[in-house]
């Protein structure tokens, strides 16, 4: 019996942080295991803000070298570039004809967003709703990894996939399989050092606010001493008043591999300056076996190449056919 396939990817901008992976790399490295996982480096997606030219094709290789070294098996997950295939791009412009405006007016993240970018604001990050959601039909998955802040997403991918179906397509022979959402309850959302109330972003201006795949140790113990706290003694989950305590609590139960009663038995008698140093230990421990591997296959690039040239291959096999279902159904000539 086929495996049940899931999708996935993340942006090659900044550094990928400990929410990146506690949130959805590690949760792959489990599910590629039970699943056929495709996944991919977002790189269309990177520059619906203002990106530097100069760092994109190296910052894709090192989320490449990152899914690597946090335990994706290149034998088991088809990993690949999105821009390496033009089934994106040409998908999302059929996408974008069927497409109503107003749905795209409804997004939440695009509300929030272009606050941020002013005058600065492109049709791209309008848009970038419909490319995610020919990044995910392309591939046909059964089931896609998200966040509680993705699901809108997801379910616009859905709406475009059953208008799609029912313009173009019948019940008993829809053009493209509709996704359902996985979403993972613990580590779904890691929240931010600096406050935890948002979540961990890269685009965050403060460095404070996260820590890095590829930070020093120094550097991820002074982040950990200066995350914000609270002046309570004792520590414990799911405080709606204390957001930090709850957070640094639920990033040393994920990095150390305990169960939350566990945790929450540990560290009830605990102060913030006895706590600190066991998370910063923690944390060092659990990172240092990434960053040696990561090193590792950056100093590798034909190693890299040689994955992500199968891996597109593999991946250009299944988006090329779905992409030709979808011009066939809304009347295109066949390529002579």
């Amino acid at each position: 019996m086929a495996k049940q396939r899931i999708l996935s990817g993340i942006q090659p901008t900044g550094n990928l942080h400990l929410g990146n992976y506690l949130g959805a790399i590690r949760n792959w490295v489990d599910l590629q295991e039970e699943y056929d996982a495709f996944l991919f480096m977002a790189d269309l997606h990177a520059i619906t803000v203002p990106h530097d030219p100069k760092r994109l094709a190296e910052d894709t290789y090192k989320v490449a070298a990152t899914y690597i070294a946090c335990g994706i098996d290149p034998d088991k997950a088809t990993i690949f570039v999105q821009s390496h295939l033009s089934a994106h791009s040409e998908l999302a412009w059929l996408f974008n004809c069927i497409t109503p405006l107003n749905w795209l007016e409804r997004m939440i993240q695009f509300k929030e967003k272009a606050i941020k970018q002013g005058e600065n604001v492109s049709i791209g990050l309008l848009d970038y709703p419909v490319l995610q959601a020919a990044d995910i039909l392309l591939y046909e998955p059964d089931l896609v990894p998200v966040g509680e802040d993705q699901k809108q997403h997801l379910e616009l991918t859905r709406d475009i996939a059953a208008r799609l179906n029912f313009q173009f397509g019948s019940e008993e022979n829809p053009v493209l399989k509709v996704p359902e959402p996985m979403i993972r309850a613990e580590g779904a959302r890691v929240m931010s050092l600096t406050d935890g109330t948002k979540k961990m972003s890269k685009s965050d201006p403060s460095d404070q606010s996260r820590i890095d795949l590829t930070d020093s140790t120094d550097a991820i113990v002074k982040k950990i001493k200066r995350a914000k706290t609270d002046p309570e003694r004792g520590l414990w989950f799911d405080d709606p008043a204390r957001p930090e305590c709850n957070n640094l609590l639920t990033l040393y139960m994920l990095l150390s591999g305990q169960t939350k009663e566990a945790v929450a038995a540990e560290c009830k008698e605990m102060g913030w300056g006895q706590f600190k140093p066991l998370l910063a230990d923690t944390a060092v421990a659990a990172l240092e076996p990434i960053q040696s591997r990561f090193n590792e296959l950056m100093g590798d690039r034909p190693y890299l190449e040689s994955i992500l040239r199968t891996g597109r291959e593999k991946a250009g096999d299944v988006a090329n056919a779905t992409l030709a279902r979808v011009k066939d159904a809304l009347g295109y000539s066949k390529p002579l």
